[in-house]
């Protein structure tokens, strides 16, 4: 093999291509094969030779020892080196050799056995890797809102239910996890987390609504644009974008904006609607928290021809790469749901 060539170790993974050693790529120094590549070749070429001389030595059937090396790109002679060189570290023969033969020696042999449970173990690894990554199957680590928990349920049995393999650990917050540091595999947020380095796949658009109760309007009138929030009670969540200002669509779609002041702030949205519904004060709502309220008149809608920005609800996920099966056909499963039912969280068109 000529200085420079890719060498391909058998397998077809990853781990089984390195570059020969003084390979030069443009701007870089030699690219080294890595230890663990270099004693996996290794391994797997003097398990061959072994292989040869203990079979044709106890009469069973013969192997192309030369084509099967070839299949790792190396040679008899490369291989023959490597085998000396492992009988000098370890200080022991392992193969008698003449001019016509090579056969284990007893040392050889359980040297051989061991050499080959590795390679089968290894092998195995290999396969349960693959499956893993092709089927969905083990725990499935999920964070998400717990106002969104009550829509994802349907979503997850559906998934349980095709996949017997898999499993989810749920645990439901508010707070801006960290996805890797805490083992989470997926998070699924009503609103984009700070950190950049995540990926993020939109499943489907919303927007708040701004609503109260009836005897909180019997108490304090009702407000005619969004400038007229200043002089009400204001129930705000803590991890609103915008902090103290609520931010809006006129009728014509311009933004606008107005600073907003009130007694309580909250991470919970089921504190804010339940003071809400205790007629505390104002509380612009993710449709998904009120939905049942708005139908029923315990909360009513105010300042319908202004809408509140849009924002989404998205899956969260640390990286694209090599995305485990369970990951990637979850959250498939999720965007077609979620299209699907937009009613579940209130489509624009429904708050007009």
């Amino acid at each position: 093999m000529r200085d420079g060539e890719t060498r391909s170790l058998g397998g077809g993974g990853d781990m089984d291509r390195w570059r020969s050693p003084g390979h030069l790529e443009a701007g870089t120094g030699p690219v080294e094969p890595s230890v663990a590549q270099n004693q996996t070749l290794h391994l797997r070429a003097e398990n061959l030779l072994f292989e040869s001389g203990y079979a044709t030595s106890v009469g069973g059937k013969r192997i192309d020892l030369a084509m099967r090396l070839r299949s790792l790109s190396m040679f008899v002679s490369m291989v023959s080196s490597h085998v000396q060189a492992l009988e000098d570290r370890l200080g022991v023969r392992l193969l008698n050799r003449t001019t016509r033969k090579v056969s284990p020696t007893e040392v050889g042999k359980v040297y051989y056995g061991r050499c080959s449970q590795i390679l089968a173990d290894l092998e195995e690894a290999d396969q349960v890797a693959g499956a893993l990554q092709a089927v969905p199957q083990g725990t499935l680590r999920l964070y998400t809102s717990a106002a969104l928990a009550s829509f994802l349920a349907p979503i997850i049995a559906e998934f349980l239910s095709l996949h017997r393999a898999a499993s989810i650990e749920l645990t439901t917050g508010e707070r801006m996890v960290d996805l890797v540091e805490e083992g989470f595999d997926l998070a699924i947020r009503p609103l984009l987390p700070p950190i950049s380095s995540l990926i993020v796949r939109r499943l489907t658009p919303w927007r708040n609504v701004l609503c109260c109760s009836p005897a909180y309007l019997e108490r304090h009138g009702m407000p005619e644009r969004p400038s007229d929030l200043m002089q009400h009670n204001c129930l705000r969540y803590a991890f609103y974008p915008f902090g103290d200002e609520w931010h809006f669509e006129d009728p014509s779609g311009e933004p606008l904006s107005v600073k907003i002041r009130g007694n309580v702030v909250t991470s919970s949205a089921d504190i804010l609607r339940q003071l809400a519904l205790d007629g505390h004060g104002l509380f612009l709502a993710p449709p998904f928290v009120v939905a049942g309220d708005l139908q029923n008149g315990s909360l009513i809608r105010i300042l319908k021809d202004y809408q509140s920005v849009e924002f989404a609800i998205n899956a969260v996920y640390p990286h694209r790469h090599h995305l485990s099966a369970k990951v990637r056909v979850f959250i498939d499963l999720l965007a077609e749901r979620f299209t699907d039912h937009r009613r579940w969280i209130g489509t624009t068109a429904s708050q007009r």
